[in-house]
């Protein structure tokens, strides 16, 4: 239990991260989806 907070300062940490890396990766990708052409797309 003395660990506690610092473990717990871990574990948000690497959340936040990966959280970010998320959001920047889904920001990315539409960004780059709004340039192709729609004739282009067959996901849609």
């Amino acid at each position: 239990m003395d660990h506690l907070g610092f473990i717990a300062a871990v574990y948000l940490t690497t959340f936040g991260v990966i959280i970010v890396l998320v959001a920047k990766t889904v920001k990315q990708g539409r960004d780059l989806a709004s340039k192709v052409a729609d004739k282009d797309k067959p996901w849609t």
